[in-house]
């Protein structure tokens, strides 16, 4: 698992710039998903998501609203649950979110996390990879030195593995690279995605222009995106190297066809695209992941398989556990992907929740729900007041997928609205009956009910500079609390 990659920065993909051989070699062994989303496109988020398989309203982590439950953790993550079943369980990278009361190393054999909640890119940096830093400086190829040596131990063991490998890379600062990348790319000028700059920015709602997405845009303004770009593209590579690692490893011990291997990414990213910078809302370049499983096993392997089914990270612990033997909880969320790897014809769901209720400083102005399919998104923007109108957005994603032209009053798409504004009613209903039992939660019931007018709801906003910074402090401690590092400027998770 990467992080901040967005589904695009992949050759397999179809970006014909961007060099990741040995990613597009898995893709072409195994099934390419097209349409995978981060149900929360935020790492701390995300990552409780991935290993407990239930979307945020259920784990109530995400920084400002609480950690990962000990319950949670302990009958629904993925590597607790291998590790009762013999499984030798391996991590390393970053790991990106607390439990409460449980040391979450317990569930592994290996253990290679980088320093704090983020880590750095030198291998010295992070104690638990030092043992890796004379050989591999960059942390990205020493991670695939990790999983390499991971396997090889496992192989001796004579026991089944599952290795987690979370990448830091693309994640900022963009540019400490590889000295073995440095040079990629190194006279290339990429295109400007569709919906760049302010052209981009203007089409979206206001809502969608109040969090930091636009606040730090300049970083991705034209005067710095090829060298951004360029970097961004770099650190990916870099990854593509220490995946080489990995996949060397598993020909070298005899093991390649008896191991399925998942790639993926926590979220994606927005690169300059709708004139933003990071994650976090709901639109495609934010919330859609790369996606390849490749399972030996199945009639698809080395097919070149793709597939349009509509799938998320609450799939991939369901999937994890399927192709272990282990019954799926019935808490999930989500639905093994395997039905689709043998057969990419099939889906397991039609519609998907996507949620975005962070603000650096805990304000709803930039909160909301999407509900996408496979050809269709809604974006529904919670927040409304005397000078902000209520908001939303109805994208065709076969004839527009920059999500530049706004549909929602097309009577040509009314029926795909009210069968998306059902499907959100649905989803919302979920929310209501499972949720956590939270404030945080509990309030998002009332704020993202589309039925209420915004009169009757109960917003937190920030009108005061004093709040402002009081919220700003509050989210730099839990930070320190998390990491045990100072708040960088530029983390937003």
């Amino acid at each position: 698992m990467t992080d901040d990659q967005h589904a695009g920065a992949l050759g397999a993909m179809g970006n014909s710039l961007i060099q990741t051989p040995n990613l597009d070699l898995l893709a072409q062994k195994g099934v390419v998903f097209e349409r995978c989303y981060a149900t929360s496109p935020l790492c701390m988020a995300a990552r409780a998501t991935v290993m407990t398989g239930m979307y945020e309203y259920k784990t109530g982590c995400n920084f400002l609203t609480g950690n990962l439950g000990a319950e949670d953790w302990q009958q629904m993550a993925y590597p607790v649950l291998l590790k009762k079943h013999g499984y030798r369980n391996g991590f390393a990278g970053k790991w990106g979110f607390s439990i409460d009361g449980v040391d979450g190393r317990e569930a592994f054999d290996k253990w290679g996390t980088l320093q704090g909640g983020q880590g750095h890119y030198q291998t010295q940096r992070n104690p638990n990879m030092f043992a890796y830093s004379q050989q591999y400086p960059h942390v990205t190829r020493a991670l695939g030195a990790f999983g390499r040596d991971f396997i090889g131990q496992s192989v001796q063991s004579n026991q089944p593995f599952c290795l987690s490998l979370s990448f830091k890379a693309p994640h900022k600062p963009h540019d400490i690279i590889d000295p073995k990348d440095q040079e990629l790319y190194k006279n290339v000028t990429f295109p400007y995605p569709d919906s760049f700059g302010c052209e981009g920015l203007r089409r979206l709602p206001i809502q969608a222009k109040l969090g930091r997405q636009y606040y730090q845009r300049d970083e991705w303004c034209i005067d710095q995106y090829q060298q951004h770009l360029k970097h961004y593209y770099q650190l990916i590579s870099g990854v593509d190297s220490a995946v080489g690692m990995v996949l060397d490893e598993l020909e070298h011990q005899k093991v390649a066809n008896h191991t399925i291997i998942i790639f993926t990414s926590d979220n994606g990213y927005f690169c300059g695209a709708h004139g933003l910078q990071g994650k976090v809302l709901p639109y495609d370049d934010a919330s859609r992941i790369p996606l390849i499983i490749y399972h030996p096993g199945l009639l698809s392997a080395e097919k070149r398989l793709r597939t349009k089914a509509v799938v998320g990270n609450i799939d991939f612990a369901p999937t994890i556990l399927d192709a272990a033997g282990i019954q799926i909880p019935w808490r999930m969320d989500g639905a093994s992907l395997l039905p689709i790897v043998n057969d990419p014809m099939r889906k397991v769901r039609d519609v998907l929740g996507i949620i975005q209720n962070w603000d650096w400083t805990n304000r709803d102005m930039t909160k909301g729900l999407a509900i996408t399919s496979e050809d269709w998104k809604y974006i529904n923007w919670c927040y409304a007041d005397r000078n902000i109108t209520p908001a939303e957005e109805l994208f065709n994603l076969n004839q527009d997928p920059a999500e530049m032209e706004n549909r929602i009053d097309d009577p040509v798409a009314a029926g795909e609205l009210t069968m998306l504004r059902d499907a959100y009613d649905q989803f919302h209903r979920h929310w209501a009956k499972h949720c956590v039992d939270s404030p945080h939660y509990k309030r998002y019931q009332q704020i993202f009910d589309r039925h209420i007018p915004w009169v009757e709801k109960q917003y937190l906003t920030i009108d005061s500079q004093l709040q402002q910074i009081e919220w700003q402090q509050k989210l730099q401690q839990q930070y320190q609390d998390l990491t045990g590092e100072t708040y960088p400027v530029y983390d937003d998770g």
